[in-house]
């Protein structure tokens, strides 16, 4: 790459790995490595543990940055999946839609290893998720746990309009109390837009109320400081992600 320094990490190059992970801790955390760099490593649970909860939130919101402005790292994902063979260490778990145009790991710019995801259509909580979370943050020490919702989403729209389709209909009616708990006033139909916008942001926020509630182990981690459950909303069009509690 001209006028660029390009530094190729792998399994078997430990020392320069370590070096070059020690300058990502150092200023903050997953991949925090400017776009020349091939970012190859996966972190470890030392590294891991080094970082607090806001700090990883950080990381991910300088992740989607790059990605809206095209600046990406440079993932050598067969690098860190011969990295973490033996082991995963993520940081944060993302709890988000099933829609393709949503793909939390390249939203936030993060590599093989750096999150656990989590995808169902609405983003909605139930009780096998709820043990997926559980496993990420109790067992292996994830810290923030990120319900991202989107613009447009269809799932929310399924449940304006009432749609019933097999078991798509149970789902939906997991969304449906977000629409009365919503206040809006204008046209509250599937076709307008900001309604839509409007009850998908007040799902997410049903959803992260449900994992604080409906899990004592989630709702003590965070309460002990050990985790950081938060909202967030994925934009379509601008392609930036906003987080909220």
């Amino acid at each position: 790459m001209k006028n660029s320094t390009v530094i190729q990490l792998d399994a078997q190059s430990e020392p320069q790995r370590r070096l070059v992970l020690k300058s990502i801790l150092g200023i903050g955390g997953l991949a925090c490595l400017t776009p020349e760099v091939v970012y190859a490593a996966a972190l470890t649970r030392q590294e891991r543990d080094l970082m607090s909860p806001d700090l990883i939130i950080d990381e991910l919101k300088k992740g989607n940055e790059r990605f809206r402005h095209g600046k990406p790292l440079r993932h050598d994902f067969l690098a860190q999946k011969r990295s973490t063979i033996a082991g995963q260490f993520p940081a944060a778990v993302i709890l988000s839609c099933i829609d393709s145009r949503a793909p939390g790991e390249i939203l936030f710019d993060t590599g093989i290893g750096d999150t656990y995801n989590t995808r169902v259509a609405g983003n909605i909580c139930n009780v096998d998720i709820l043990g997926g979370l559980e496993y990420a943050c109790a067992v292996t020490g994830a810290k923030v746990i990120v319900v991202m919702g989107h613009t447009s989403c269809g799932a929310v729209k399924g449940a304006i309009d009432d749609v019933k389709l097999g078991n798509l209909t149970e789902l939906l009616q997991k969304i449906k109390p977000a629409i009365d708990q919503t206040a809006y006033l204008g046209e509250r139909i599937s076709g307008n837009a900001a309604f839509v916008d409007a009850v998908a942001k007040t799902n997410v926020i049903r959803t992260v109320q449900q994992i604080r509630q409906e899990s004592p182990i989630l709702n003590d981690l965070e309460k002990d400081g050990k985790l950081k459950i938060v909202g967030s909303m994925y934009s379509l069009r601008g392609g930036e992600v906003t987080f909220f509690s």
